[in-house]
C-alpha cells in the first residue's frame, strides 16, 4: 500500500483547503483511509476516516461539521474538504490506511493510531489568525 497525500497549504481562518490522498494498493474493502494530524509539540490525533467501500465514515468531534472526508473510486484517492479553518487546525497532517477487520469497528480503529499500518508523507496546513 502506498499513500501519497497533497494539498496542504497556508489561509486565514475562516477559509478551505481540500487534502488529497492517492491510495495504490489497497487490497480490500474493508481496509480505511484517513486523517491524523500533529501540531508541533503535541500529539498526533484523529481527524476523519472513510472505509474503502465507502460505506461509513467517522470524524474526530473537534472537526465535525468543518471537514467532510470522501472517496473517489475511479481516481482510488480519498479527500478532505476543510472548511472554516481554525488556527488549531495548524498541523502537519498524515493519510493512513489499515485494514478495520483488526479492530471490529471503524470508530475504534480511529482512537488508536497503531491500527493504522500504513502512513502516507504528511502535508503542512498552516491557519493564520
Amino acid at each position: 500500500v502506498q499513500l501519497q497525500a497533497s494539498g496542504g497549504g497556508s489561509v486565514q481562518a475562516g477559509g478551505s483547503l481540500r487534502l488529497s490522498c492517492v491510495a495504490s494498493g489497497i487490497p480490500s474493502d474493508s481496509y480505511a483511509v484517513g486523517w491524523f494530524r500533529q501540531a508541533p509539540g503535541k500529539e498526533r490525533e484523529f481527524v476523519a476516516a472513510v472505509t474503502w467501500s465507502g460505506g461509513k465514515s467517522y470524524y474526530a468531534e473537534s472537526v465535525k461539521g468543518r471537514f467532510t472526508i470522501s472517496r473517489d473510486n475511479a481516481e482510488s484517492a480519498v479527500y478532505l474538504q476543510m472548511n472554516s479553518l481554525k488556527p488549531e487546525d495548524t498541523a502537519v497532517y498524515y493519510c493512513v490506511a489499515g485494514d478495520v477487520r483488526k479492530t471490529v469497528t471503524l470508530a475504534t480503529m480511529c482512537a488508536h493510531s497503531e491500527r493504522f499500518d500504513y502512513w502516507g508523507q504528511g502535508t503542512l496546513v498552516t491557519v493564520s489568525s
